[in-house]
């Protein structure tokens, strides 16, 4: 299959909105244009204002438009893993003539009949990815086009999420003035892009570390098995500097940027620098350390909070370790905070597209990335979704609680050994300043 073709990735974040233009030749991607904007509208990664959200995506369009001199109108987005279910799917079609070829109109129909399931109202499919199709008892056939049967299966998995999510996302975009070409839950792309084949083959976790929540991925046998969202990011971070320090959020934020370490052992008491106090005409001097102390106390919540997912399912014992993405991963020491909190190996993914090479980009070019590289059965399959294929109901009442939409493999251990414990010590020493400082920040934020 040739994979020429342009595609732009819309990755709808809570503190900003980017869109990346891009061509995808036989597995190289060229990028043409990029576009940034302050997010509007966006509350920990759910989009709860249509309209504004509508003209931040907008804006964030016309940047990546006029950088790539061209009209865009088709563009890629990535769906949030917010309450999103992973479930497998069966069906099974007669070809009503021996001698004839199956076709893609075949492949769609034995697809229609693999995603018929019943569903709460308040959800949809987001996705539906075949594994293998089978013909005439013949398994582990990727393309079924060309052969002759007269039974066809198709054997795979769909994603199903809030429909109120999706619809919000769909109406922003058409309100933008754009048409969604594909819809991609954000960890699936991320995990395709970011990982080698040996990694999404035995098994790696991605963390997607954003402003307004985080997300962790399972990856096993190259499929997207299991996630756990946190609903707190780097703007939580933010929030914390400005309240400790009594300083604005546009100062907190600039602080964070430009002297914050994910980890205390890291900064230094000696390094001090001015801060914009809130009621005093004159900065006042803080040193890397306090700041450090207040950004460390919450990343340590974030991870334990995923951590206590992820050990559910045993995930930590996979091979491939873990592996951070996202804005807030660009602090500084954040991988020893990450590996010594999960008791895992840690590494940092950076893009290596010129001017784009910052972890907050990694999403906008694992959309177009995984776009780009969709084999044309797997684009045959999802055409059912775009097509719109009506599903049934389940007039069950279901309560709103995330524990009720918890993945499939929820109840699967990736590794036969019991959870790891959590880790009886740093690896690195702190001083007794440095431990009542982080005790006094853990209480603030719990308070």
């Amino acid at each position: 299959m040739d994979n020429s073709g342009m595609y732009v990735g819309l990755d709808i974040g809570t503190t900003s909105i980017k869109v990346i233009v891009a061509e995808e030749v036989k597995g190289q991607m060229n990028v043409l244009g990029v576009g940034n904007s302050n997010s509007e509208g966006v509350d920990r990664g759910i989009i709860v204002d249509i309209d504004k959200a509508a003209l931040s995506i907008k804006n964030a369009v016309n940047q990546a438009e006029e950088k790539a001199s061209i009209q865009i109108h088709d563009v890629v987005v990535g769906i949030p893993a917010n309450l999103i279910k992973i479930e497998p799917c069966s069906g099974m079609v007669a070809i009503s003539d021996q001698s004839r070829e199956i076709k893609d109109s075949d492949v769609q129909q034995v697809t229609v009949s693999a995603m018929v399931k019943n569903l709460p109202p308040e959800r949809q499919v987001i996705d539906a990815i075949p594994d293998q199709f089978i013909v005439d008892g013949f398994d582990g056939i990727r393309d079924p086009r060309g052969m002759v049967g007269v039974r066809l299966e198709m054997r795979g998995h769909i994603i199903t999420g809030p429909r109120t999510i999706v619809h919000n996302v769909e109406r922003a975009v058409q309100k933008a003035g754009l048409t969604i070409e594909s819809t991609i839950v954000s960890p699936l792309a991320l995990g395709k892009y970011l990982l080698n084949d040996g990694e999404q083959d035995f098994g790696t976790i991605v963390v997607d570390l954003g402003g307004g929540q985080s997300t962790a991925a399972v990856i096993h046998n190259h499929q997207l098995k299991y996630t756990t969202v946190d609903k707190e990011g780097g703007e939580f971070i933010t929030k914390d500097i400005s309240v400790v320090l009594n300083t604005s959020m546009e100062s907190a934020e600039k602080l964070k940027r430009d002297y914050g370490y994910a980890d205390s052992v890291d900064a230094s008491d000696e390094n001090k620098f001015p801060i914009e106090v809130v009621g005093q005409s004159q900065p006042s001097q803080i040193s890397e350390k306090i700041l450090s102390e207040i950004i460390q106390a919450r990343l340590e919540q974030i991870f334990s909070r995923l951590k206590q997912g992820l050990n559910q399912v045993s995930a930590l014992g996979l091979p491939g370790g873990i592996v951070l993405t996202g804005g807030v991963s660009a602090l500084p020491g954040i991988a020893s905070l990450a590996a010594d909190t999960f008791n895992n190996n840690v590494k940092i993914f950076i893009p290596d597209q010129m001017g784009l090479r910052h972890p907050s980009y990694s999403l906008s070019l694992a959309l177009v990335s995984y776009r780009g590289n969709m084999s044309e059965i797997e684009v045959l399959v999802r055409s059912v979704l775009k097509n719109g294929v009506t599903f049934k109901t389940n007039d069950i009442e279901n309560t709103n609680n995330e524990s009720d939409y918890q993945n499939e493999y929820e109840n699967q251990n990736f590794d036969e050994t019991e959870p790891m414990d959590e880790p009886t010590s740093r690896s690195k020493s702190k001083n007794k300043l440095g431990k009542s400082i982080t005790g006094f920040f853990r209480r603030l934020i719990d308070d």
